[in-house]
């Protein structure tokens, strides 16, 4: 998500949700939901139903009063060749991806990727990355992203992504404020600094504005609402809500009952068209779903509810329309959203359907492993610390020595680390990683380094982690204790057991769809990634 959601889109998007979601009528529900005495529980003679869109004229490609965007066909970005080290299908790996991905392992899983010399084995690291894009292959293969929830969750965010690049393409320029706007606004509410003075502004401009180009949308894709399937919508809502086919606690109208308690006409009663689609009373009650309980509008039992909540949702397709008549669909960054999305997807589904394999194990099992491997369940040893970072191991070595000249640890640090501000932590093994056996030796008050140390670096974006050089001051030390019996342990056991399976079944995995699946690693692409190796 970099295109859009970066500062300037930010807005758009939280506009977007605003404008489709939020513009619900003043009453909502605070309670539960008195049934109305003026309606009828039990459905009444329905009124003619009108399930075809109307007809619409051709569809004009020029918005009014709006310059259409030159969109181009997603184009790969083509990758420097010196820097792929490997390649499954249309993925391509990169040195820098390798070695942020090394650099995780390392801190996550060192057993399995360091040798015995020291050495990182970058390769394994790379058969991995292949094999989880390899994942998403086979996904795609069984199908996983036909799947109604998946199918839903897919259109749903697609059709967000475009609304909000359709208004940050349409408004974005239009809605900037000048200085003399700040200070006037500013002038009226002295408690604003500039910064939020300036935020509101381009609100409300942005809201008039977006207002603006729906109602300049709405005439231009000769949007209707069907007022005639207004009333038996109503009806069908109040019996979703007070004669469920299945008796509920609390009364509100649940995503299953669109599913299982519509039949197939009423779902594709139509209420609102435009060129090039409509929206149902499936659609409508689907996006009610999206809304918890409290939050939906009270009136939906009434015709007119009815019409005011069609309003609310015809934006959002709507918009969608216009931004593929103007080929944003085919927008780059929009296009790699997508994939991304389609991935994540994938992979998680991919996960779930392996973890569905695994059997919860039994009590006896549970405590024989407990009494197998007391050592896994001990608590971890802790330390606190302070730290001075240095940027390279001749300055750790230098702060070192004047340590040993009695030199006071803050004035040095304050002097020589590169990161002055940073407080004493406590750190464990799971911080700490491979590195926690160089400080566990040590007692309070005693000085520690050169050593190496994984640093987050905070000024990056994203963070990145790295590998530096410090010294190291024993502040406080607690040692772990054995757990002598399983009792209490028991969640805790089987969690491990259970994380020991899904990992053994993964590797299993991995391994079959490498051999399934043609792929290329570029040995000379690999040379020498070893982030502990540093000056």
């Amino acid at each position: 998500m970099k295109l859009f959601l970066r500062k300037s889109a930010l807005c758009f998007l939280g506009l977007l949700i605003l404008l489709c979601y939020s513009c619900a009528p003043k009453q909502v529900v605070t309670g539960p939901v008195e049934e109305p005495k003026v309606i009828e529980v039990k459905p009444a003679e329905p009124e003619p139903i009108e399930t075809k869109p109307v007809e619409t004229k051709p569809v004009e490609t020029k918005p009014p009063e709006t310059k259409p965007v030159e969109a181009k066909p997603l184009e790969p970005k083509p990758v420097e060749p010196s820097t792929v080290v490997g390649k499954i299908a249309d993925y391509v790996f990169t040195r820098a991806e390798l070695e942020t991905q090394v650099m995780r392992e390392l801190r996550t899983r060192p057993d399995e990727y360091v040798t015995e010399d020291g050495s990182v084995d970058a390769r394994a690291v790379l058969e991995k990355m292949i094999a989880e894009k390899a994942m998403l292959i086979d996904a795609r293969e069984q199908n996983f992203l036909e799947e109604k929830d998946a199918k839903a969750k897919l259109k749903r965010f697609k059709d967000m992504m475009l609304a909000n690049l359709l208004l940050k393409t349409e408004l974005q320029e239009k809605v900037r404020v000048t200085d003399a706007e700040i200070d006037q606004k500013i002038a009226s509410d002295p408690n604003l600094n500039r910064d939020q003075a300036k935020a509101r502004l381009e609100k409300q401009r942005a809201l008039i504005l977006t207002n603006q180009f729906y109602e300049q949308l709405h005439e231009k894709l000769h949007v209707q609402k069907l007022k005639l399937n207004f009333a038996r919508a109503a009806q069908i809502y109040q019996r979703l809500l007070f004669a469920p086919k299945e008796k509920q606690r609390i009364r509100f109208v649940k995503k299953t009952q669109v599913e299982e308690d519509l039949t197939p006409e009423e779902k594709s009663i139509v209420l609102g068209t435009f060129d090039g689609g409509q929206v149902t009373l499936e659609d409508w009650l689907e996006t009610l779903c999206l809304y918890s309980p409290p939050r939906r509008p009270r009136d939906l039992h009434t015709p007119a509810g009815v019409e005011r909540f069609v309003d609310r949702i015809l934006r959002l397709p709507v918009f969608v329309a216009e931004a593929r008549l103007r080929g944003l669909d085919n927008d780059e960054g929009y296009v790699k959203q997508v994939t991304e999305r389609e991935d994540a997807t994938l992979f998680r589904k991919a996960m779930v359907a392996k973890y569905e394999q695994i059997k919860k194990p039994t009590e006896e099992e549970i405590t024989a492993y407990f009494n197998e491997n007391k050592e896994k369940f001990r608590t971890p040893d802790r330390l606190k610390i302070d730290q001075i970072w240095c940027q390279d191991f001749k300055t750790a070595q230098k702060v070192k020595e004047l340590l040993r000249s009695a030199n006071d640890f803050q004035s040095l640090k304050q002097e020589y680390s590169f990161a002055k501000e940073d407080k004493p932590v406590s750190i464990s093994v799971s911080r700490e990683g491979m590195l926690f056996k160089d400080l566990l030796g040590a007692e309070p008050n005693e000085i520690v380094g050169p050593i190496r140390g994984f640093y987050l670096d905070r000024g990056k974006r994203p963070a990145e982690w790295q590998v530096k050089w410090r010294v190291v001051k024993i502040l406080q030390k607690q040692p772990g204790a054995a757990q002598e019996s399983v009792n209490g342990m028991e969640r805790q056991v089987s969690s491990v057991i259970r994380n020991e399976q899904r990992e053994a079944l993964l590797a299993k995995y991995r391994k079959e769809l490498l051999e399934k699946y043609p792929y290329e690693i570029y040995p000379e692409g690999i040379k020498d990634i070893n982030p502990l190796n540093i000056p």
